[in-house]
């Protein structure tokens, strides 16, 4: 049934308590945002395609020219406020209301409640999704499991930010002029319409993570409609707080110019590293000279992520910015104490990389995690402190482009390929059937990771790659690894589990990403309309 608020029209499902979220007032702001936004965020949409087809000609991402003087000036955001100035680790998932109340309980300063990577986007997901948020922040969220298990918020739960739908996705269950409206304006005017006012009471306040933002006109685009939430609600100037994820590859190169479009309102950059590979495959898919290896073997200690992650601390802390690492994905390995030692060894040796180069904090995906992390970041930080502001990395050479495009060492093989069909699959079944934040083979993983898997893929039929250095990687032999690597999912999960996902389409969906004449730009885009 469709329900008309003001020019908005909702055809998604209207279940009880939706009245409360989707309230004519948060619609407004709503409306308000795509009027003046919309067609901006249209254009911004296209530039990104022209900008693409420059990277498809053989051109290559660069500093940019015309903002030289925002790179030399010296200048700074606004004060960052005293909830976000430790941020040493930092946990996240979707908004679930258990995994909310989990998460803001976890031994963690930050949680950020996700509407994007580990979100599958279903119409009752997002609007259920904003009512636990609401009821996070009035502190009234409880949860009873099936078989009686109650969960409730402690008395000093974590710092609360969110992380709306990227740019590029609509919601296609809202409509304004018969056209879908973007989710992300969706995702952010909700919540910033219900908890703006009650966080600020609390000495808090409005805060949000960007992500897969390519350009720093997005970032102004964001910026401008920060202010525009702040005048229509009635708050503050510079309330509303957001950490960009440095997440493509384009984006790497504007960090400065991102920081100061969003000066009254950046705290932080994050470096959002499996997204970031996945743009790197993207970005450069016509060129031959940069297929990456395997995907287990592109790890933060390769020249061109180390490159990125030493140059966005050195930008954020030069502009009184936090710099945050990436995430640890790993989860304890129950019943197998040599695996789950092993695992705990690499997250410990990643987070201590990330702490000794200076990064404020860290993300991880399991509170079993915490307690390594916040040991790492407690050495590096020291007594006392809140974080590594003060740690410049003025001594480092200055960061070319180059350097941030060099291509690493490594192999691409059979193996790899196969492990990227049977991990593609899995995720992708699973977001189909609603689940965005899905564990397997010991890692939590979110649609990044499916991202780089099939966008690997595609790189290295559509150059004919040569698997371990001797096999020819082509469509005939992908579709047959296809078929065996659903079978190889189905024997390892078992009949009745394989069976209630939706295998089959995933198959499908990945067959027709990885075998498209151009790389499509989200896999998130066409499975959404496989959305129930």
């Amino acid at each position: 049934m469709e329900h008309t608020i003001g020019a908005l029209s909702i055809q998604g499902a209207w279940r009880p308590g939706y009245d409360a979220i989707l309230c004519k007032d948060a619609l407004a702001l709503t409306e308000t945002l795509v009027r003046r936004f919309a067609e901006r965020r249209q254009s911004l949409l296209a530039r990104r395609v022209d900008r693409q087809a420059f990277f498809d000609r053989g051109g290559l991402p660069d500093f940019l020219a015309e903002t030289a003087a925002i790179r030399q000036e010296d200048w700074q955001v606004d004060p960052i406020p005293e909830d976000l100035q430790d941020r040493r680790v930092e946990i996240t998932g979707p908004a679930d209301r258990k995994m909310i109340i989990n998460a803001l309980n976890a031994p963690v300063r930050c949680f950020m409640a996700d509407f994007e990577d580990s979100l599958s986007p279903t119409w009752e997901n997002v609007v259920e999704g904003q009512g636990h948020l609401r009821d996070a922040v009035a502190r009234t969220i409880s949860y009873t499991s099936p078989d009686g298990k109650e969960y409730r918020l402690n008395d000093h739960p974590a710092v609360l930010l969110c992380r709306p739908r990227g740019l590029h996705l609509d919601e296609r269950h809202v409509f304004f002029q018969g056209k879908p409206i973007p989710g992300a304006f969706f995702d952010f005017s909700l919540y910033v319409f219900h908890n703006a006012s009650k966080l600020l009471s609390q000495g808090s306040g409005p805060y949000f993570y960007l992500p897969k933002t390519e350009s720093h006109q997005e970032a102004a685009l964001w910026a401008d409609m920060m202010d525009e939430a702040e005048r229509y609600l009635g708050i503050p100037a510079g309330s509303i707080k957001a950490t960009v994820l440095i997440e493509t590859l384009p984006a790497v190169f504007e960090m400065d110019e991102i920081l100061h479009v969003l000066r009254h309102h950046a705290v932080a950059l994050n470096c959002g590293r499996w997204d970031y590979i996945f743009s790197y495959i993207k970005t450069l898919r016509q060129h031959k000279d940069r297929i990456l290896p395997d995907r287990n073997q592109v790890t933060m200690d390769k020249p061109f992520l180390d490159a990125y992650s030493r140059l966005l601390i050195r930008t954020c802390h030069r502009r009184g910015a936090l710099a945050m690492g990436g995430m640890a994905a790993f989860i304890p390995v129950k019943g197998d104490e040599e695996k789950n030692a092993a695992a705990l060894a690499k997250v410990r040796a990643d987070k201590e990389r990330e702490a000794r180069n200076g990064h404020d904090g860290t993300w991880i995906a399991h509170p079993g995690l915490a307690q390594i992390a916040m040991e790492l970041f407690d050495r590096y930080i020291g007594a006392g402190k809140q974080n590594q502001l003060h740690i410049l990395r003025t001594e480092d050479a200055p960061c070319t482009a180059a350097d941030l495009l060099a291509v690493p060492e490594g192999t691409m093989t059979e193996a790899g390929m196969r492990a990227n069909i049977r991990v593609g699959l899995q995720y992708i079944a699973s977001w189909l059937s609603g689940n965005g934040c899905v564990p397997i083979y010991n890692l939590m993983e979110d649609a990044a990771t499916a991202e780089i898997c099939r966008t690997q893929l595609w790189q290295w039929l559509h150059h004919g790659v040569q698997l371990d250095g001797q096999r020819p990687f082509t469509r005939d032999l992908f579709r047959s690894a296809l078929q065996e690597e659903l079978q190889v999912v189905a024997d390892e999960l078992g009949a009745p589990r394989f069976e209630a996902l939706p295998f089959h389409k995933a198959a499908q969906l990945l067959q027709e990403l990885c075998l498209a004449e151009t790389c499509p730009a989200f896999l998130t885009i066409p499975a959404y309309q496989l959305l129930p």
